[in-house]
Formats: structure tokens, sequence, C-alpha cells
């Protein structure tokens, strides 16, 4: 059947696959033929969705990328790869006036600095077939829009969607595609520490008009689009998924 969407034979690299996007990214991947190699620092977790894998030649690395040892020990063990996604990311929301140094550099480091380390070394050693393609893992914060005390999450995807197209450019004569994909709110354990309160989101759903967050797999999709040759002509795009929050 044809489907310009498949990923077979495809070797791709998903970071932060042991929840979240990144899980549902390496999954969804693996149902269309892809081989993966996903990432995460969570072993359990990373194992939960090693074996949610559709059956094709699969790899786990455990890695810390806030740790730049693992990050190397994580380049060295990769294979050519034809495409990336980096899914990797935390959130802290904060009021400007209490963030610090140690806890703008802890969100930039596992945000921006990591995906941005990975990538150069990927380039660095020529792990990118012909016609590869990068998808960075954005947000609409940062980029559309912000919030209350989302000053340092804002600025590391802010940071992100710059880098997308500076690498987009440098990479072009390769033939290497760089696309960010931006997601509003998704259903994710990303604020299940409590600083959130579930009145706060309930409220914060009706300012979306189709009424709900976002679901990991609807990224997912997006993603897959992108590493698909469906979108061989699309690079340096911040492709925006919000379920038209910032239409209002």
């Amino acid at each position: 059947m044809y489907n310009p969407f498949t990923l077979q034979g495809k070797t791709i690299l998903v970071t932060g696959a042991s929840s979240g996007i990144g899980r549902a990214v390496a999954i969804e991947c693996s149902r269309l033929g892809a081989n993966l190699i996903i990432t995460g620092r969570d072993e359990r977790r990373l194992k939960a969705t090693f074996e949610d894998l559709d059956d094709y030649k699969h790899q786990m690395i455990l890695a810390d990328l806030r740790v730049n040892d693992n990050i190397d020990r994580l380049v060295k063990s990769l294979p050519c790869l034809d495409g990336v996604v980096h899914c990797a990311g935390i959130a802290d929301p904060l009021p400007f006036k209490f963030v610090t140094q140690q806890k703008l550099e802890d969100i930039l480091k596992i945000n921006f600095i990591s995906p941005t380390l990975i990538t150069r070394e990927i380039v660095k050693k020529n792990l990118l077939s012909k016609n590869a393609s990068i998808v960075f893992i954005s947000s609409i914060s940062g980029v559309f829009c912000s919030s209350v005390g989302g000053s340092m999450y804002s600025a590391s995807k802010g940071a992100i969607n710059g880098l997308t197209k500076g690498i987009a450019i440098d990479l072009a004569t390769k033939g290497i595609r760089v696309n960010s994909v931006c997601p509003g709110m998704i259903e994710t354990n990303i604020f299940e520490d409590g600083r959130v309160s579930k009145d706060q989101l309930t409220e914060d759903v009706k300012r979306y008009p189709l009424k709900r967050y976002g679901k990991p797999e609807e990224v997912a999709f997006a993603a897959i689009y992108l590493l698909s040759d469906a979108s061989v002509w699309v690079t340096g795009s911040n492709l925006l998924i919000d379920g038209g929050y910032t239409l209002l």
C-alpha cells in the first residue's frame, strides 16, 4: 500500500523516550517501520518503552543528558542515522524574581544545550545519511506566547527555534532537513509535581478553541511527517500544533 509517511528501513534516534512525547514518538515511529535507538535517564521507564516497540531492530541506551560524558557515550554508540527527534525536556514554572542561575542552567542544559551538543557531534562525525531529518520538540511557549512563571522554559524553547533555523541553513547543502514542532499543552506528566494545580489546568484548558489539551501521539504524528519523505521540501519550519490556542 502506498504510504508517503512510512519510515520503513529508516534508523531514528529518539531522546527523552522514557515518557511523554518521547515515548509516543518512539512507539509510533516503530509502528511505521523505523529502527529505533531510544535513550532516557530512567532505566525502568525506558525499558517499558522499549518493550512496547514493534518488533524491528531497536536499541536502548541509558543516558543522562545533563552529563557530558553520557552525551559522548551516546554519540559513540550511534550508527548512521536517517532521523533524530530531540524530545528530552523539563519545565520548572517559577516567577521571574525567584529565578536563580542554577535553575536557569539546569533547564537550559536539558532543553537547549544537550540537544545542541548531540546534534553538533552527530554532524561532526558524519552520522547523518543523505536527506536525513532532524526534529526538535519545541513549544508554543517562548515562540508564540508565554505564561506566568514560564520565563526560563520560554527562553529555552525560543532558543531551540532559533537554533533550528540556523542549522537548517547550514545543513541544506547536504540535503539534511531541520525542523521543530511547537505544541501547546500536552497531556503528559511534566506538571505532576503539583506546582500547577488541577483547578488551574481545568481553567487553562478553556482557553483552547478545541476545548482539550493535545495528546502525545498527536505530537508524534507531526514528528513522523517531518521524518518521512512526505516532507522532503520542508526545512527551517516551526510546525505549530496547539488546538487553536494561539488564535485567540
